[in-house]
């Protein structure tokens, strides 16, 4: 038993492998994975055969680069789009956005639609997600997909059990168990994740190069957001789904946050707070809610003609994210930053401020390997990051230990 337990266990972690080698390189010769994998190439022919005849792979014409050289042109091997599907959704403040993406990672149906986050019925929020979902899943485009897992990101806290909302500041209600409320109207497994963690997760496929071992993805907008790689893995935390680096307090008993708190970095580097702090108003007046990207563009227009209050926010947002990025800098060590979201467009406006509160914590000794760059729309990338951990499940929990495991009705959750 337990050697058929080991040859088990070396099978799903071939045909692993194997997945996540195509998905990384999307058309990849059996050669190319044999030197990506380490894999046989006997043992990679077998796995291929195996998971195109289960509809999961499907053969391909090579690259041009690979046709061009002489002798017979490699055949590539890519994900069928048609194995299978997942299903995303994004709920942000007074927005809320969802697709079915096909295995191969496209969005096949997307929608989205205006809602009042921050005044509607906890039991409102659910139904719309909900009508949201099963309006995508009933439509006609998404043709014979199966869907096969649901990741829903939300602004706020999740649990580290990726299962309930802890707490949002787009909503006034607390501990929504939205991945059981979920599974049991749709019966397909779900998890609940940070959306500052998925913009992390996308930019690692987008760009590995700079974004692999340790990053940090930061969340400009009417909040300000954080997911944190070390050491190759996405950070969570025991208890919660990870880092709030926009409520950790820059000012003691400062500004008022919408988290309820006072002097978080949010409360001075938010969209709200700059726009506060523009307008001459009191620290400690209520956070304003309606405020559009066009109001932030104008506002940093008015900051670059020169010096005026305009300014001076943007100088105190650097300021307070600059000393928040050097107090962690101090405990992790510097490491490539994204800045994502409205707030990247008006960068050059902070950029300055941040860089010489940096130099001032200890995290700015080693501000050479300090590097930045900029993302402007949150969006696509959250709903990206939520397709890419949603296909890794698919790949690791389902398709890697096969068909039949999963026909003869194992619990893959």
């Amino acid at each position: 038993m337990s050697a058929g337990m080991r040859h088990d266990d070396l099978r799903r972690r071939n045909r692993a492998m194997v997945i996540a080698a195509v998905r990384r390189a999307g058309q990849p010769s059996r050669t190319e994975i044999a030197s990506a994998t380490g894999l046989s190439h006997s043992t990679i022919s077998a796995i291929s055969a195996d998971l195109i005849s289960e509809g999961i792979l499907a053969e391909t014409k090579g690259s041009e680069h690979a046709t061009a050289r002489r002798g017979r042109p490699q055949v590539a091997l890519s994900l069928n789009p048609k194995a299978g599907a997942v299903i995303v959704a994004v709920l942000s403040l007074s927005d809320l956005s969802a697709a079915i993406v096909d295995y191969s990672g496209v969005p096949v149906v997307e929608e989205n639609r205006r809602l009042s986050t921050a005044t509607i019925s906890r039991d409102e929020l659910v139904a719309e997600l909900v009508a949201m979902l099963r309006r995508l899943t009933t439509g006609r485009s998404t043709g014979p997909l199966k869907p096969l897992r649901i990741v829903l990101a939300i602004q706020g806290i999740s649990d580290a059990a990726a299962r309930v909302m802890l707490w949002s500041p787009i909503t006034p209600h607390r501990d929504i168990p939205f991945a059981d409320m979920l599974e049991r109207e749709f019966a397909i497994p779900t998890t609940v994740e940070n959306d500052c963690n998925m913009m992390a997760v996308a930019l690692r496929w987008r760009d590995p190069a700079r974004y692999r071992d340790n990053f940090i993805a930061i969340l400009l907008s009417h909040g300000i957001g954080m997911g944190l790689v070390l050491k190759g893995e996405l950070f969570t935390g025991t208890r919660s789904s990870g880092g709030e680096f926009g409520h950790m307090i820059h000012q003691p008993s400062g500004a008022l946050c919408r988290c309820g708190r006072r002097g978080c970095v949010e409360a001075y580097a938010g969209d709200y707070a700059i726009w506060r702090n523009a307008h001459r108003k009191s620290e400690y007046s209520t956070p304003e809610d309606g405020i559009g990207n066009a109001d932030m563009v104008a506002l940093a227009a008015r900051a670059r003609s020169g010096e005026g209050a305009e300014r001076e926010a943007y100088r105190t947002a650097g300021t307070a994210i600059g000393y928040g990025l050097g107090s962690l800098f101090a405990l992790i060590d510097p490491a490539p930053v994204a800045f994502v979201g409205g707030g990247a467009a008006a960068f050059d406006l902070l950029e300055p401020y941040i860089r010489t509160a940096i130099a001032q914590t200890a995290g700015g000794q080693h501000s050479d390997a300090i590097s930045f760059d900029t993302v402007a729309d949150e969006l696509p990338l959250i709903l990206q990051g939520c397709a890419m951990r949603a296909l890794a499940f698919v790949d690791q929990e389902i398709f890697a230990v096969g068909l039949e495991a999963l026909d003869a009705g194992k619990e893959v959750a």
